[in-house]
């Protein structure tokens, strides 16, 4: 199965929340990766979203640690869109 990662910046311009992380994270720059693989039965190149990942600060040291949480792409886009609105 070949698959590939995508990076991409998302950037909030205020504390906010996403489901299954369980706390307000703060406004700032983070890195979202996708995985993607490529259905390999169509005669041309589709690749399918299997995980979507954000990295955000630990939640006991911030300052210090970094995680990486699974989230739904959807929550994220709705996150972002509240964000913007304010």
């Amino acid at each position: 199965m070949i698959s590939r990662s995508r990076e991409e910046e998302v950037i909030f311009k205020h504390p906010f929340e996403l489901k299954g992380i369980g706390r307000t994270l703060p406004a700032g720059q983070y890195k979202v990766v996708t995985d993607e693989e490529l259905i390999e039965e169509l005669s041309f190149p589709v690749y399918r979203r299997t995980a979507t990942m954000i990295y955000v600060p630990g939640e006991i040291l911030p300052a210090t640690s970094i995680e990486m949480v699974t989230i739904d792409p959807g929550d994220l886009r709705v996150a972002l869109i509240i964000d913007r609105s304010k």
